[in-house]
């Protein structure tokens, strides 16, 4: 539902106690706010439409980091990130960006070329699964991926670009499709620069980056454009050699009745990897903690995109919005994360290639409707897209030199959404949210493994509900319902023999459904400033997708549950200091009992953030952040963990001069050495059985480093 952009917030800001004492914390105020109330409230990104609902709320006028006020969305967990503060905080990669919305985690277990690794509500998303994300109206996610469902790869963002993102969690929204279950983000471009930008940034480890950007009025509108250029080496005694070329060039005609835009990006990139390495070598010697077993692997992908989006307010007071996208994109993967398990005589490296083609649009109106007299608005829409991946393919590689195809795709899948919502005032203290949305899928896979072709077709209904209830003394409270889905891999949706073993096989659910339930609060009675928000909620999942080392990707698995309490705080506590604080624990458990264990491998239990910003303190500015990303099982019976990551940056800049500035970060502050990400499976170095051993496998975080940027407006 598209409604008027709110008026900025202020400042989200979140403490980091002892977990267990959080937990308990949590709970309590959750039964305190959310059971009396008994409140519930579907997530959206701006203020209520109809009046009734605006003359109940207050204008609020403070700058800040967030949009999260009390009238600016249907739950607890939804809210807006303002450029403002992703121009304040330092990003080690352009993927951290997702870091910006509460309880997220962003990692990566190979090089800084390949999509993130993401961790949200006991879900570890691999590159993307079950979060979707769109960027100017183009979705980043990748369905029947060469390397993962999901892939949401977002090395062509340029940060500064960035003007909003609005973020949701939980299936609770009918214009979110595909992947949304965890949650989703909308990250918007910006249509015109205060000022132009020309910077510089140079730092250890071989990293350099340079950007120039800027806007000017032409005729009517404004026409964006900007160029990026970047190099890392990293720490890695395999120097990655990480090259990437971005450019964008954006028109926009932003005013007035009919408001479009015209974007144009282009992307580029290739490195050599350092994957995930086996524990018991760095345990013993035979490894460095920054080396790696095979320094062949690596990879290279390129984007080229054209988007167009377009709003139309009508004499009614509705509006219409329409987009379109058209995406050209190729990835070659080069992997080896077993070594020499399946073929000792070679490794065990292996390729992974795509070639996609990517249409798709999206058209919805909302126009003005009363029931009963109350007033409220009624929105419906369509969404539709078509990927067309050729080859998607599977191949055997030493040192980057094909040896065997193991399988070899053309896959088309095709997909339409339809949705409709209706929002209704129905007193002063209670807005309900009420949606439908239906989704269809076509596949057809012809594969180089006969039996594994085949065409296919599912669809889904997807009912939404939501209540917002209040607000009294400051305060509103939500309950939110919903159902959603994800789809699974074209590939495995008609395969019926397994590609390497040659077994039988049975296909896999084309779609798999969720079902969700929130409780929240926010309030802005506590103290002056101070946004504070709390929700506990429930997701259950037809099939888990859990990463699988011998293959490299994800693959179906059992049905699971997942529940938790989120509580996010942002606050303004001075006119040049701004905090930000978020707490998050999660529960994840198969349902289907086991024998191996009921334990979703990866599922991250607790996760904590600790922001400080100061802004206009004289010439200077600055930010801080801490974050905590909690110990996961690694194995369905839990009896091998992870451990916990905490991790600092810290940004001090000066004002030299009204148009320049100069930015020191540091990244990984306190030299911790801890663990990107983990996982527990079989692997097989020379001289050890043929059967390999099981053992953790793991990236290091970066080492303590610092990057140096100056930057000049004109």
């Amino acid at each position: 539902m598209h409604r008027p952009t709110p008026r900025p917030r202020f400042l989200t800001v979140t403490l980091t106690p002892t977990l267990n004492r959080f937990q308990r914390l949590c709970v309590a105020q959750a039964a305190a706010l959310c059971l009396a109330q008994a409140a519930h409230a579907q997530a959206a990104e701006t203020q209520p439409s109809t009046p009734a609902a605006q003359a109940a709320l207050p204008a609020v006028s403070v700058q800040g980091h967030y949009e999260n006020g009390v009238g600016t969305s249907d739950a607890a967990s939804a809210g807006v990130v303002t450029s403002a503060l992703i121009e304040a905080r330092p990003t080690l990669r352009p993927g951290e960006l997702l870091e910006f919305v509460p309880g997220v985690i962003v990692t990566q277990h190979s090089g800084d070329g390949k999509a993130n690794q993401y961790f949200l509500r006991g879900f570890n998303l691999d590159h993307g699964t079950d979060f979707a994300t769109w960027v100017d109206g183009m979705p980043a996610n990748m369905p029947s991926h060469a390397h993962g469902q999901g892939y949401s790869d977002l090395n062509w963002l340029i940060p500064e670009l960035v003007d909003r993102m609005a973020y949701r969690k939980g299936p609770y929204y009918a214009d979110e499709g595909d992947f949304a279950s965890a949650g989703s983000a909308r990250i918007r471009l910006m249509d015109r620069l205060k000022a132009g930008i020309a910077e510089l940034t140079a730092g250890g480890h071989g990293y350099g980056r340079a950007l120039l950007a800027d806007s000017r009025t032409l005729t009517t509108g404004n026409l964006l454009y900007a160029f990026e250029t970047a190099h890392n080496d990293g720490p890695w005694q395999s120097p990655e050699r990480f090259h990437r070329a971005n450019a964008v060039l954006r028109y926009s005609v932003p005013e007035g009745a009919t408001r479009w835009s015209l974007t144009a990006m282009a992307y580029t990139a290739g490195w050599d990897s350092t994957d995930q390495i086996p524990l018991r070598a760095v345990q013993s010697g035979a490894l460095d903690r920054f080396g790696t077993v095979d320094p062949t692997d690596g990879g290279k992908t390129s984007r080229l995109s054209l988007s167009w989006n377009a709003q139309h307010t009508m004499a009614d007071g509705g509006d219409w919005t329409a987009s379109a996208y058209l995406v050209r994109s190729s990835l070659r993967l080069f992997s080896d994360f077993t070594y020499a398990l399946a073929r000792p005589a070679t490794g065990d490296q292996f390729s992974q290639v795509e070639r996609r083609t990517l249409a798709g649009g999206s058209l919805s109106r909302r126009w003005p409707t009363a029931w009963g007299g109350h007033e409220g608005s009624t929105s419906a829409g369509l969404q539709a897209r078509q990927d067309r991946v050729e080859p998607l393919g599977l191949y055997d590689t030493m040192d980057r030199l094909t040896v065997d195809t193991v399988q070899e795709s053309r896959v088309r899948e095709g997909s339409i959404g339809l949705w409709a919502q209706n929002e209704t005032q129905w007193q002063p203290w209670l807005r309900s949210i009420a949606g439908l949305r239906w989704d269809r899928y076509a596949f057809d896979v012809h594969s180089s493994i006969a039996a594994n072709s085949g065409q296919r077709s599912a669809g889904i209904v997807s009912p939404k509900l939501s209540l917002v209830f209040g607000p009294w003394a400051k305060t509103e409270y939500f309950l939110n319902l919903g159902s959603g889905f994800h789809s699974n891999d074209a590939r495995g949706v008609t395969a019926h023999v397994t590609p390497r073993e040659g077994l039988p096989t049975d296909p896999v659910t084309p779609l798999v459904r969720s079902r969700g339930a929130e409780l929240g609060a926010r309030t802005e009675a506590l103290l002056p400033g101070l946004q504070s928000s709390l929700s506990v909620w429930r997701l259950a999942l037809g099939s888990e997708l859990v990463f699988s080392g011998d293959a490299g990707d994800t693959q179906p698995s059992r049905a699971s549950l997942r529940q938790g309490v989120e509580w996010s705080n942002h606050w303004r506590a001075s006119p040049w200091l701004l905090l930000d604080a978020d707490l998050s624990w999660s529960r994840a458990r198969f349902t289907q009992p086991d024998p191996v264990g009921n334990f979703v491998p990866g599922a991250a239990e607790q996760v904590a953030s600790l922001g400080a910003t100061v802004t206009q303190w004289g010439p200077w500015f600055g930010q801080f952040q801490l974050r905590y990303f909690g110990p996961r099982p690694l194995i369905e019976d839990n009896s091998r963990r992870s451990a916990s990551t905490t991790l600092a940056y810290l940004r001090v800049g000066y004002q030299l001069t009204p148009r320049t500035k100069l930015a020191l970060d540091v990244f990984n502050l306190f030299d911790r050495r801890a663990s990107d990400v983990d996982y527990f499976y079989a692997s097989r170095l020379p001289g050890e059985p043929a059967a390999g051993v099981d053992d953790i496998h793991f990236h290091p975080v970066e080492p303590r480093s610092a990057r140096l940027t100056f930057t000049a407006n004109f």
